[in-house]
């Protein structure tokens, strides 16, 4: 007699298929959640780096009874970056050794180029040269313009993409990337550009809300910590008007928390 033999194909049960989709779910989900706790740590730390920075320039000024990057006798304490007095206009271009840097020119006001300076940049050089600031700056612009921000002249955040820049800014008028008003000596965070200041938007709406209404009065058109937008219009980080002429009207504005992409600039305007 010959023997038959059935040979049997095994498959996952429908129990089974239900556990192995359950663990995926888990697995999704758990990094999806992972990421949103990272990035709610990320801007936690923006409120912290902001009172981290304002609160050492106040120390710099109390010590020096200049700002950093205008001071005028900053290459009597750290040396000058060309090995001059540290007041002439190739000092404004050369990065320097150690804590070696520029005078600026001791007007109150962080410009980008002073003659003999580069004092938006010098800025975070000299802050890093007493300790109030972590990190190593070379002092100078990065790039074709003299307010190239990159990695080695300004400080990062640890929202990614985040660089923190400060310089001075006309009183605003009819703008549709900025509200009307004084903004003076600013610490803004933005994204980075080549070539030029941070200025990509890095935060939703919600967001900037979430920081402003911490700091300071929770309205992007008015108080110290306002919004801006400078690669788009204020109408996609704020309900304001995107035409020019009427941002003026705006000034009631609120942050469009119905927009959950990033189209927001924090400025934080007439600090010191």
């Amino acid at each position: 007699m010959t023997e038959k033999y059935i040979s049997y194909k095994y498959a996952f049960s429908l129990v089974e298929l239900s556990i192995v989709l359950v663990i995926l779910g888990l697995l999704v989900g758990g990094v999806l959640t992972g990421r949103s706790l990272i990035h709610a740590a990320e801007l936690r730390a923006v409120s912290t780096e902001y009172t981290r920075y304002f609160t050492a320039v106040q120390s710099f000024r109390d010590k020096y009874f200049a700002l950093p990057g205008d001071m005028n006798n900053a290459a009597s304490f750290w040396g000058a970056a060309d090995g001059s007095t540290g007041n002439t206009a190739g000092c404004a271009t050369t990065a320097g050794t150690g804590t070696q840097t520029c005078n600026g020119n001791g007007n109150g006001v962080i410009e980008n180029a002073a003659s003999s300076s580069n004092e938006a940049f010098r800025f975070w050089q000299q802050l890093a040269n007493v300790g109030l600031i972590s990190g190593n700056y070379v002092g100078i612009t990065q790039g074709t313009t003299n307010s190239s921000a990159t990695a080695t002249n300004s400080p990062a955040s640890k929202l990614a993409n985040g660089y923190w820049y400060s310089s001075n800014l006309p009183t605003q008028s009819a703008n549709g990337n900025f509200f009307d008003g004084t903004y003076g000596n600013y610490l803004a965070l933005g994204g980075l550009v080549t070539n030029q200041w941070p200025y990509v938007s890095l935060f939703i709406p919600e967001e900037l809300w979430n920081i402003d209404t911490k700091l300071d009065d929770g309205k992007p058109a008015t108080g110290k910590i306002v919004a801006a937008a400078v690669s788009l219009s204020l109408a996609f980080c704020t309900n304001a008007s995107g035409t020019n002429a009427q941002i003026s009207a705006n000034m009631a504005a609120d942050y469009n928390l119905t927009v959950t992409v990033e189209r927001c600039i924090l400025f934080a305007r007439n600090l010191y």
